[in-house]
């Protein structure tokens, strides 16, 4: 099926939904929607993005920025997975504790505006992975338009830029409790330190980065095509990471992959 008859697709299943709020992440997936539910259903929509420890700091201003490109109504609300013993032990299914508690806040949301769904930033491609907040979704509901209408990870990124959103090339910056191998406890001084590193590195203009954090070591990953300069770089890197309460710092020459922290 061509993208144009995705884009199609993507918009019919949006007008059926009649009004909707969004789960918005501010990442380009959740934004593309938000762009087409918005020319589509109009005022019938609005974004909710949630703050918590394990949102990446600084996310927050980009997410508002793009709804205000987008011309979408915006709403911040908390959520608090870390006061859930289940999630903080870290299991593999952590992100289904995660996803539950942000849909319980966004159904009363729905309930209290009148609204009919709960739709999410869920593509294609999410389905071929290891993804266990996807059976919150089963459960709540939440319809993913993008996945219903075929779109893969590039296709969106493809019609993001189309929409002309500025993040429609930014790289994926999943929740920071995914930097902690599963079984590992996640606590708050965990999630400070590692968000305090991954804004160091991005400091020095490293774009895609994730600081692996194993307890009394640092893993540190960066795109494969930035790999040279961080080993050019480690003089500064591993110092400053020291500082953050890591007595070993690595570069990890094999660079960035989905899913690192517990590979």
């Amino acid at each position: 099926m061509s993208i144009e008859a995705k884009l199609q697709r993507l918009r019919s299943c949006l007008r059926a939904c009649d009004s909707a709020v969004i789960a918005f992440s501010g990442g380009v997936d959740s934004s593309l929607v938000c762009a087409v539910a918005r020319e589509v259903l109009g005022d019938r929509v609005v974004a909710v993005t949630a703050l918590s420890p394990t949102y990446p700091p600084g996310e927050l201003e980009a997410a508002k920025s793009v709804a205000k490109r987008i011309g979408i109504k915006l709403m911040v609300i908390s959520t608090d997975e870390m006061e859930n013993p289940e999630f903080r032990e870290n299991p593999p299914e952590r992100c289904y504790y995660c996803k539950r508690e942000l849909l319980e806040r966004l159904d009363k949301i729905r309930k209290k505006l009148g609204f009919r769904h709960i739709l999410d930033g869920t593509n294609s491609d999410d389905h071929r992975d290891f993804r266990p907040g996807l059976r919150a979704l089963t459960e709540f509901g939440v319809i993913s338009p993008l996945a219903e209408a075929g779109l893969t990870k590039k296709e969106v990124r493809e019609l993001a830029l189309r929409y002309g959103l500025p993040n429609a090339e930014k790289p994926s910056s999943p929740c920071l409790a995914s930097r902690i191998p599963f079984g590992q406890k996640i606590t708050a001084e965990k999630l400070n330190r590692i968000a305090r590193g991954e804004d160091f590195l991005r400091s020095l203009g490293f774009r895609t980065v994730r600081v692996r954090d194993h307890g009394n070591w640092a893993r540190v990953e960066v795109g494969k095509e930035e790999l040279g300069r961080a080993e050019e770089l480690a003089d500064r890197i591993v110092p400053a990471l020291k500082e953050l309460g890591y007595p070993k710092v690595e570069i990890d020459r094999r660079g960035y992959r989905m899913g690192g922290a517990n590979l």
